[in-house]
């Protein structure tokens, strides 16, 4: 299954009430600050990246240093998979709020689902697990896909059940996107993921990066954030013993923690997200915990 119903409005289309408030007024202040930092560090890659094999050249109008790379300066077309989650919810309104996309188009699994009220935004229903068995050919376009997409062992019940969601499903979005001519990603991976850990969570995590870089993306933006500081409740998600024990432990002496260690707020990490995308260069660029605090202060 494909993406390919047309988009449904958002809550703004159907006369609904707001529901971003001071969130999106907010996240627009530190958007507006990325976009102006994006022309001026244009040619800043940034620690931990490395050129991608075999992108494409997608032939966009494009100004800046020839010495130091081009900026796309059109606005675009982004695919959400995980608006709902902890870091979507905040990633939504500063995509929305950004001079930088005319639509944004969020991937969800129920109707009911609740978004942030835009005339930018448009709504997909999707079946992630059908998705992944049958990509297809969306017929919705697309420039950059941010998927955030992820569940934990505990709530998906099993291990194969937790690769359906943290391996399959995200390369099923990956795929689609690029089938629809996206040029850049941003995925949210973990801290310690790799290929060949022992550790079943860091290597499904690992795989995932790996086969990420392989699609032919022009820029590949990974984050691997520690543990994640939000609130799941307000979400209607399960809670997570194993974070809340973490959290308890932690706090007293959190900000001794080095930043690699520290538990990361989800907005931080929407915040980084999308501002590395807008100042993305071609490759791959990983961001570890240290990164995100720095990029999305």
């Amino acid at each position: 299954m494909a993406p390919s119903s047309a988009p449904e409005p958002s809550a703004a289309h159907r006369g609904g009430p707001s529901t971003a408030g001071g969130h999106a007024e907010a996240d627009s202040r530190t958007e507006n600050r990325a976009d102006n930092r994006a022309d001026n560090r244009a040619g800043s890659s940034g620690r931990g990246e490395r050129p991608a094999a075999g992108t494409p050249d997608d032939g966009r109008e494009r100004r800046g240093d020839p010495r130091r790379g081009a900026v796309d300066i059109r606005a675009r077309t982004a695919w959400v998979a995980g608006g709902t989650g902890l870091v979507g919810r905040s990633v939504l309104p500063l995509l929305l709020a950004s001079q930088r996309y005319a639509s944004v188009h969020a991937f969800v699994r129920s109707q009911a689902s609740s978004l942030p009220p835009s005339i930018k935004l448009h709504r997909h229903r999707v079946d992630f697990e059908t998705l992944a068995a049958s990509p297809g050919s969306p017929r919705t376009p697309a420039d950059d896909v941010f998927i955030l997409l992820g569940t934990t062992l505990r709530e998906a019940g099993s291990e194969a059940a937790f690769r359906r969601i943290d391996y399959d499903a995200v390369l099923a979005v990956a795929r689609a996107a690029r089938l629809a001519g996206a040029t850049r990603i941003a995925v949210v991976s973990a801290l310690g993921a790799d290929k060949s850990s022992r550790v079943f969570y860091n290597r499904v995590k690992g795989e995932m990066e790996q086969a990420i870089a392989t699609l032919g993306f022009r820029t590949v933006v990974i984050a691997r954030p520690s543990l994640l500081v939000g609130d799941r409740r307000a979400l209607g998600q399960a809670r997570r013993p194993a974070e809340d024990w973490a959290l308890r432990l932690l706090g007293p002496v959190q900000r001794l923690v080095p930043l690699r260690w520290r538990p990361v707020p989800a907005r931080t990490v929407a915040r980084a997200l999308v501002r590395a995308m807008i100042e993305s260069q071609p490759g791959i660029r990983v961001l570890p915990s240290a990164t995100l605090f720095t990029l999305g202060a």
